[in-house]
């Protein structure tokens, strides 16, 4: 009889869920955040954040993060302007950046591959970029990632500042990117 319950608590579960990979339906609206600022890493006060966390929509100081972040921000001798992945900061890989062609608004869902985790991409004003996160666990212990598409608005490197606006999919494990509850 324990059996048979549990297989109908297993069963509910999964129709509440309402996707065959076990997701449950997405709860949290995309919005886009029109005015996000990081600085550099090099060059600027400890005190300013310089990384972002997708989950929690928000940018972070890298020495205050005990959560981590998905991406940092950096200038190099260039004068170039940096997004910067984990891995291409020899911290645990996981989270991705992506550049299109695509117009921000246009960026409708985030693609499945594709992703450079272990180096730095050059951005320039008015770049567009896919982002995901490390991986996380998330609702009923399924361990996923979050998505994320950013346009840059400015780049003032005598600040070394970059300013951009972003919309986060902070859905376990959907990939649609348009204001509102996402598309898988």
């Amino acid at each position: 009889m324990r059996t048979l319950s549990l297989l109908f608590v297993a069963l509910a579960l999964a129709a509440a869920c309402g996707d065959p990979l076990g997701l449950p339906p997405p709860a949290i609206p995309n919005r886009v955040d029109s005015l996000v600022s990081l600085y550099a890493l090099s060059g600027t006060p400890i005190s300013t954040p310089s990384a972002y966390v997708i989950s929690f929509r928000q940018p972070v100081r890298t020495d205050l993060s005990a959560q981590g972040f998905d991406f940092a921000f950096d200038i190099d001798t260039l004068g170039r302007a940096l997004l910067l992945p984990t891995g291409a900061l020899r911290l645990a890989k996981g989270s991705g950046i992506q550049l299109t062609l695509h117009a921000f608004d246009s960026v409708t869902v985030a693609p499945s591959s594709g992703y450079n985790s272990d180096s730095a991409t050059v951005v320039d004003s008015n770049s567009v970029v896919i982002l995901h996160s490390r991986p996380l666990v998330c609702s009923f212990g399924i361990t996923s990632i979050y998505y994320a598409k950013l346009h840059v608005l400015a780049i003032d490197t005598a600040a070394r500042r970059i300013d951009f606006a972003i919309l986060d999919n902070i859905n376990c494990g959907y990939r649609g990117l348009e204001v509102g509850l996402p598309r898988r």
